[in-house]
């Protein structure tokens, strides 16, 4: 329960500071590309409940655009999340929430993976922070996650995905991983 006040209270704050710099966003994305400026995607979601995850578009005609690769690389693209926090259909921590697709392809649609939705996914989580990309080490890191997260946990994940606002994914995952 005390994860789901701090979510909220914190996504509400986050939105009300964060707006100005989400509202120019979208006007750059909606003056440079002329498209909408959130991409919105079916994601499967705490208990397997789907739910439509909200963010700044950063591709166009499968391309990441030039706005989009600075949206990627600070982290700003996953901002309008905290939308889905307040709906509570998100985390700020937790296992990165994937599409139907992306179960089927990973194999991760049988039983033996069902603990994975048992906590809500979040827009940060340990697997995000692994210099490693690939399905095995995702969800030994987020076993980890659901088997021993806390406060305390949940802290250091959220430090580091906020300071790759200032120095960039690569230099915190390095960071973090050196430990």
């Amino acid at each position: 329960m005390l994860k789901v006040t701090f979510d909220i209270v914190l996504s509400l704050l986050g939105l009300l500071i964060l707006s100005p710099i989400m509202f120019l966003v979208s006007v750059l994305i909606l003056i440079l590309e002329r498209k909408n400026p959130f991409f919105v995607q079916s994601r499967m979601g705490y208990k397997k409940t789907e739910f439509q995850i909200i963010k700044f578009r950063t591709m166009l005609d499968g391309k990441i655009t030039p706005i989009g690769r600075v949206l990627r690389k600070t982290g700003i693209d996953e901002l309008p999340q905290m939308v889905n926090i307040l709906l509570l259909e998100m985390s700020f921590v937790g296992p990165r929430p994937l599409t139907v697709a992306d179960i089927e392809r990973l194999g991760w649609n049988r039983d033996y993976y069902e603990r994975r939705w048992s906590v809500r996914p979040g827009i940060a989580g340990l697997s995000q922070l692994s210099p490693v990309c690939n399905a095995h080490v995702s969800w030994l890191y987020d076993q980890t996650y659901i088997k021993r997260h806390s406060f305390w946990m949940d802290l250091k994940i959220m430090f580091s995905s906020f300071a790759i606002l200032f120095v960039g994914k690569e230099k915190v995952k390095n960071w973090v991983n050196k430990r």
